[in-house]
């Protein structure tokens, strides 16, 4: 039987892995989201555990990642930094991938991948007591050990100008699966106006060093429509929204329609 996840299933499919941003330690929410049918032709394929800048923290990981693997989505935690520890604990705790903050270069990006893989390949601890929880049909002990250096879904976020002229190292960095861009700390780092021409200019630069070097490009987005243009662009990975901007747009629209208001644009330019 072949082991894989949902999310390195689909990005080895032709259709784009559609995700969302989870910063809220619920898994009440993540399943909401999640279960049953989507009403539409595709799903959600991953979920994006935000430990950096949301609410999570380390102890909400372990039901966190069983919520969401649970509904046949991939659960990728976003640790605060890249440390060794780090990304153990969100490995242990049932991650089906990790994602990194600020990769500046191809020496990060190395010592990312040596972080989440074990020997010979890398130097995480052993210790995967919960880790195949989260993991439907892959059973503790050798199904998890045997396989977990190769479905490990590894994604790096590249949201500095250092990290953009380095990006062809870094994409060619063995292990490496996702370039992941976080366009608005990489407008803010390159201190030019998001969605500007330098910036557009940057996240095209990500994207093509990404599909040379065979790995996938993946952005982080506000909303539909702007995760539609990044459809458009070849983009292979998207994050479409968040859960905390959903919440507060469509009940702030909800509010206007019952004070008689008109809703015009639902588009947001944050979290």
């Amino acid at each position: 039987m072949s082991v894989t996840t949902a999310i390195r299933s689909s990005l080895q499919g032709p259709s784009v892995a559609f995700g969302f941003w989870l910063t809220l330690p619920s898994s009440g929410v993540a399943k909401t989201i999640l279960h049953g049918a989507s009403g539409s032709s595709t799903k959600f394929n991953w979920v994006l555990v935000d430990a950096e800048h949301g609410l999570i923290s380390d102890h909400h990981y372990y039901e966190l990642c069983n919520a969401i693997g649970s509904e046949g989505a991939s659960p990728i935690i976003r640790v605060p930094f890249a440390e060794d520890w780090m990304i153990k604990r969100a490995l242990d705790a049932g991650a089906h991938g990790i994602m990194t903050p600020m990769c500046h270069n191809e020496v990060d990006a190395a010592n990312i991948v040596k972080y989440a893989k074990y020997p010979p390949l890398g130097t995480r601890g052993y210790g995967p007591m919960f880790a195949p929880h989260s993991m439907p049909g892959i059973d503790a002990g050798t199904a998890y050990d045997d396989n977990i250096n190769v479905i490990v879904t590894i994604c790096v976020q590249i949201e500095s100008r250092s990290g953009v002229e380095n990006i062809e190292k870094i994409a060619a960095v063995p292990g490496i699966d996702v370039l992941f861009i976080g366009p608005f700390d990489l407008s803010k780092m390159m201190g030019v106006s998001r969605g500007g021409e330098e910036h557009e200019a940057a996240i095209k630069r990500i994207l093509g060093a990404a599909h040379t070097c065979g790995k996938k490009a993946a952005i982080f987005c506000t909303d539909g429509l702007d995760a539609r243009k990044r459809v458009e662009q070849g983009f292979d990975m998207i994050s479409i929204t968040t859960d905390v901007g959903v919440f507060r747009t469509g009940m702030l629209n909800e509010l206007k329609v019952a004070n008689g208001e008109n809703v015009i644009d639902s588009s947001r330019a944050g979290y």
